[in-house]
Formats: structure tokens, sequence, C-alpha cells
């Protein structure tokens, strides 16, 4: 199993020390870096300023929205960074929410599926660079002519182009973060790798079972089955007392299922509720919604943390982490500071 470093969302600023953090999992030997975006800092501008100090250490979005930009801007910034890391760049894309899309960039938020399923493919036809860029829509025609604006004024003279640039890589690898059923399913099927956020071993069956689903309809042109990653985001906190490393994790927990979206339009929440916790998601996000934090957090059942995190000493994560190493799981991205890091490296 390998092991990756999550440097979480900025709060006012760039978290203080990453920059430190990630030259010194480079010299670890992690496997990867992953930044992530909503709608502060972005994803792509940290992984070339703190890659730069790097050597080995594969440089991945989990995620970059796709709303934030245009499927042809997105394959121009990951063909540009993988030129400039020397091939360790991995897009990770993800549809994020429609609190976001609606509220932050002004776009519809129609078929999240679909509208995945045609970016990949754009990025994809940029990336091999076999003929210029042509797409049906309806989300991202290509060229936008008359018959695909929708009523918008055109000039008429869109062609299609191809990259100027010729990829480092023609197979760089994109991987969709996911966490509905028919979203995994489609990670399996179109992308190189999912990138899941709330992972619970004991569930592995039912995760493989989503992603057999996919691999059933996987093109030849893909890399195959047996080479997709699962990298799973895991939230990693050392203290003796396993109760108090809990406490750290569960206002994490308390602001996906209780904050990052609407009541009724919770994506997070809804993976919470299909582990099996939806009596406590509910109080979790009464709380949360009523603006009391402090009480969110504390609803947060202990079996939740422990299904989805790895707390305590070092002794209890490398037991737990074996309950890993039999999972799909491919790659566990840490999401905690150096002393998270160090220690799951010493267990791996």
């Amino acid at each position: 199993m390998r092991i990756g470093l999550h440097t979480g969302y900025w709060s006012a600023g760039p978290p203080e020390g990453m920059a430190e953090a990630v030259v010194e999992a480079d010299a670890l030997g992690v496997d990867s870096v992953w930044t992530a975006e909503a709608y502060g800092s972005d994803a792509l501008t940290p992984l070339a300023w703190w890659g730069s100090r790097t050597e080995r250490i594969r440089l991945g979005t989990a995620v970059a929205q796709i709303s934030a930009r245009t499927p042809t801007a997105t394959a121009m910034a990951a063909l540009t960074l993988d030129h400039l890391s020397g091939g360790r760049f991995v897009l990770g894309l993800g549809v994020s929410g429609p609190q976001v899309v609606e509220g932050w960039y002004g776009q519809p938020y129609p078929r999240p599926l679909a509208r995945a399923r045609e970016y990949v493919d754009i990025v994809r036809q940029v990336l091999r660079r076999e003929a210029p860029v042509t797409a049906p829509g309806p989300t991202y025609p290509l060229p936008l002519d008359e018959s695909t604006a929708g009523g918008r004024p055109v000039t008429g003279f869109g062609k299609a182009l191809r990259s100027t640039v010729r990829p480092l890589r023609a197979d760089l690898p994109i991987h969709l973060a996911a966490e509905g059923p028919k979203n995994i399913a489609l990670a399996a099927e179109i992308a190189d790798g999912w990138l899941p956020l709330f992972y619970a071993p004991r569930l592995d069956h039912e995760f493989r079972e989503l992603l057999d689903d996919g691999f059933a309809r996987r093109g030849p042109g893909l890399r195959p089955a047996a080479d997709f990653e699962v990298s799973a985001t895991v939230p990693v906190v050392v203290h003796d007392d396993p109760e108090q490393a809990a406490d750290q994790v569960r206002p994490f927990i308390a602001l996906y299922v209780g904050g990052m979206g609407a009541k009724g339009a919770n994506y997070h929440r809804n993976a919470v509720d299909r582990l099996g916790y939806s009596e406590a998601a509910d109080e979790i996000q009464a709380h949360y919604l009523a603006g009391d934090r402090e009480r969110a957090a504390a609803a947060v059942p202990r079996e939740l943390v422990d299904d989805i995190a790895l707390v305590g000493s070092s002794e209890r994560i490398r037991e737990r982490l074996a309950l890993w190493e039999q999972t799909a799981v491919t790659t566990v991205v840490v999401q905690g500071d150096a002393a998270a890091l160090r220690a799951v490296m010493a267990a791996a």
C-alpha cells in the first residue's frame, strides 16, 4: 500500500509549515501529495509552488472542480504541470455541489455524472492530441456555433483546434472524486482512479462491487482495471488517548455532514448515511444548521470516526491500518500533521 499526504483546504492563508511538510514527504518516500479547492485557494497553484522543491513525489489535485474551468483549460493546466514536474502530475476532478457551482461559479448544476463524462472525454482528447478537439455537448460543445450555442450570440468563426503543445504523457492519469454509487461506478468506467472521502474498510465488499460494475463497461483505450488506483483521504491523529484523538476528527466530519451543503442536498451526508449513521447524521446536521458547531461535533459517534479515520497511539494506528491493507484502497492519503504522516509511514 502506498502513502500520500493531503494538504487540505486553506483557511485565511497557506497552511503553516506545509511547504516544509511536502519536502519532508518527498524525502520520506511518500508516494503523492494532494491539494484541494472549494471557494478560496485553487488546487493547481500550490502544487506548482510546493512541487518545485521536490524531485520524486507525485502531485495530485483532490480535487479540481470541473465547474471552475472549461475542460480545455483544465487540460492545458494538466499538461503544463506534467511537463514542469517531469511527469508527476495526477489530475483529480470532482463535480462539487450545487451550492458552490451555482453560488460561486454562477453555473447551473444539471446531470453531474453526464457532465463529468463529457468533461473527461474532452480532457483526454487534448492530451492524446490525435485530432482537433470536437465535442457535441450539450454542456461543453466544441467548437461553439449557432447549432450548439443555445441561443447565445456567436461569431461563427470558431474552429476545432489541437493543442500547440505536445503533452509529456498522452495517458496522464485522471482520477474522479465520487461518493454516490453511480459516480463510483463511473470513475471505474472512464477514469484511472477513484478519490473516496468516506471509505470504511468494513464496507469494502460494497465498494468493490460498485467498481466492478464500472469496470464491466470500461473502454479498451484506458489503462487496465488491474492498474486502477483508489486513493482514499484518511484523517490521522496520533495521541495516546484514542478518545482525545477522535475529538480532533469530529469537527471535520461535522463540517461535511452538517455544513457542506443544504439540508436535502448534501452528498457527503448521503455518504455517511450509507455507512449506517443516518440517525447520528440527523443530529449532527440539525446542530450544525442551528449554528451550534460544538454540539454537532460532539454528536459524531466514535464508531464513525474509527470507520473512516486512524486515531490513537502509533501501535493502534498500526493495528487499524492492517484493515485498510485488505481493501481495494491502493493509497492511504494522510490528512494530518507531520507526526501523523510519520506514524503511517512507519506502520506501512
